[in-house]
């Protein structure tokens, strides 16, 4: 398979930029031509993978976000959200419905199980202290047109 376009971004890991992720990757999966339904999907799990990383990665305290993405001839998407916060521990309790880092009550735990249930595939790859990557794998089933828009 051959990558057809791809792209990083870095900003800042407060509140506001979680918003901005979403317009970024709306905007680079465009010539994949989603469905409304797949465009809804990856900026929801986009948003969950940023939340986490201010939120729990970061702590609310500031730091850089690191978004990649990719996408190829078949009309795959994959998305790496990345950040240098202070890693998760347990990542099979952290991927637990509900479960959450912080004591703050608005917080539901459901982060991971979002992007679980709304992309393909979801790998997180974390270590104490180092930080956090969260890969999100989407098939985009509508892009023969822009594939051949590439060839």
């Amino acid at each position: 398979m051959n990558i057809i376009n791809e792209m990083r971004i870095d900003f800042l890991a407060c509140p506001e930029n979680e918003s901005f992720a979403r317009m970024v990757i709306s905007a680079f999966i465009l010539p994949l031509n989603p469905t409304l339904e797949q465009l809804g999907d990856v900026k929801t799990s986009v948003s969950e993978a940023v939340t986490n990383a201010i939120i729990h990665g970061y702590g609310n305290a500031g730091g850089t976000v690191r978004m990649k993405a990719q996408m190829d001839d078949s009309g795959e998407l994959t998305v790496d959200v990345i950040d240098n916060g202070c890693g998760i521990v347990d990542i099979q309790k952290a991927r637990t419905p509900f479960f959450s880092s912080t004591d703050e009550s608005e917080r539901s735990g459901m982060g991971f199980t979002v992007m679980e249930s709304f992309m393909d595939e979801v790998m997180v790859f974390s270590e104490k202290g180092l930080g956090t990557t969260v890969r999100m794998r989407k098939l985009i089933d509508a892009h023969e047109d822009a594939v051949a828009q590439h060839a």
